[in-house]
């Protein structure tokens, strides 16, 4: 399993990049799956359903299974949020893991940047970024590969390039 990270600021275009490299990459035969890490509490659930009464009531884990899908949903009760490493050895093997987020982890990423966001680039500071993805014109003086994110082939393909094996990760 290969693992590839999209970092970025809010609003700079990271989630619709991802939403095009996946059907690129599925195109290629190659199966995709995503970790994204949300930096504020989220609930998938819905209040007054059986599943939410049960972790309401105390549930550690429900696990919510049906004729398309099914979801296992971990409360943490106050225990320590787990790393990538965790998440990944959760996830059902596939050729490439996309991650959001998680920015931390050392994983090789690429750094989606719009001067727009009116945020400096993250690259400087962090190099497990290796390639930087624009809208029109990118940050001065970068020495990263840049690619548009008009042309979402190209970073398919650089994805798929750069991403590292789960296996030769060091945590």
């Amino acid at each position: 399993m290969n693992v590839f990270g999209i970092t970025g600021y809010s609003g700079a275009g990271k989630t619709t990049l991802i939403e095009k490299l996946i059907p690129l990459v599925q195109a290629g035969g190659l199966s995709v799956s995503l970790i994204k890490h949300a930096h504020h509490e989220f609930d998938i659930d819905k209040p007054g359903k059986d599943s939410y009464r049960m972790r309401e009531a105390g549930a550690v884990e429900v696990l919510l299974a049906g004729g398309a899908r099914w979801v296992l949903m971990h409360e943490l009760r106050g225990d320590q949020e787990p790393e990538l490493k965790a998440q990944l050895a959760r996830m059902t093997p596939v050729d490439l893991v996309l991650v959001e987020g998680y920015r931390r982890a050392p994983i090789p990423k690429l750094e989606v940047w719009r001067g727009a966001v009116g945020q400096p680039p993250r690259y400087p500071y962090d190099d497990t970024i290796v390639g930087v993805a624009i809208d029109g014109l990118g940050p001065e003086g970068c020495t990263l590969p840049m690619l548009q994110l008009s042309q979402p082939e190209d970073i398919a393909a650089f994805v798929l390039q750069h991403a590292s094996p789960v296996s030769a990760l060091h945590f």
